[in-house]
């Protein structure tokens, strides 16, 4: 099976299932570098994020569900800040169950990698993404005010 280019893999996937933006799967791709440049340089490899090594190079080195959900979740914040919610609900995805979809459906035509453990289910509930997106920019006063509230 001949390997295909990302764009013609996100027009395959987008023309099947219309759920998610073909934006949403060039946001994943960015979240999935993003992700293995930070595990890199925790782990003192030496990671050159200006090169685009393509998705071969990607293959190569594994991360797990969460790991990209958290790379996923800090990327997102960075890109968009406060707007980070609206733009990826206005993309199609609303969970973390979202971004598993999106990650499968990059598997099945060939794009990303798997592990042998890997499945649908790593992706289920891991955050909540209103809590991921909204609460970093809730002002520290109002955090502690509605903790307050909640007692």
């Amino acid at each position: 099976m001949q390997r295909m280019e990302f764009e013609e893999a996100i027009e395959v996937i987008v023309s099947k299932d219309k759920r998610f933006d073909a934006d949403a799967y060039e946001f994943l791709r960015g979240a999935l570098d993003f992700t293995l440049k930070m595990h890199g340089e925790r782990e003192g490899e030496v990671v050159d994020a200006s090169e685009d090594h393509g998705d071969a190079d990607r293959g190569n080195r594994h991360v797990s569900g969460q790991e990209l959900l958290e790379g996923f979740r800090d990327y997102a914040l960075q890109e968009f800040g406060p707007m980070a919610i609206t733009v990826l609900e206005e993309w199609g995805v609303r969970c973390s169950d979202d971004v598993g979809e999106m990650v499968f459906n990059l598997i099945d035509v060939g794009v990303f990698g798997r592990a042998a453990t890997d499945t649908r289910e790593d992706f289920k509930s891991v955050f909540d993404f209103q809590s991921a997106f909204r609460e970093p920019f809730v002002p520290k006063g109002k955090k502690a005010l509605d903790a307050g509230e909640a007692k």
